[in-house]
Order: structure tokens, then sequence, then C-alpha cells
């Protein structure tokens, strides 16, 4: 049984996990968002030229 607790009580690698997962939810909205606005910015580049 304390070997169980003791697993649980060390965190020593946890922070360095939870940072990188951070990192990669922060990257898959800015690659959501930036091909969003990529897509935006053809239609409006597209709009224009057709315009011209």
């Amino acid at each position: 049984m304390k070997v169980i607790k003791k697993l649980f009580k060390n965190e020593d690698g946890a922070t360095a996990i939870e940072y990188g997962l951070i990192a990669a939810l922060i990257a898959v909205a800015a690659i959501t968002a930036m091909g969003s606005l990529g897509n935006n910015l053809s239609n409006t580049f597209t709009k224009v030229s057709n315009s011209l």
C-alpha cells in the first residue's frame, strides 16, 4: 500500500507533461485559426481580383 501511495505522491515529471499538453493544445488552436484566416483571405483576394 505504501508503494502505491508513493507512486501517486511522486510528481517529478508531471509539470513537464502538463506544459507539453498545453503547448500542443495551443498549437492545434493556432493551426485551426490560421487555416480559417487563410481561407478568408483567399476568398477576399479572389473577390478583389474578380472586381478588377
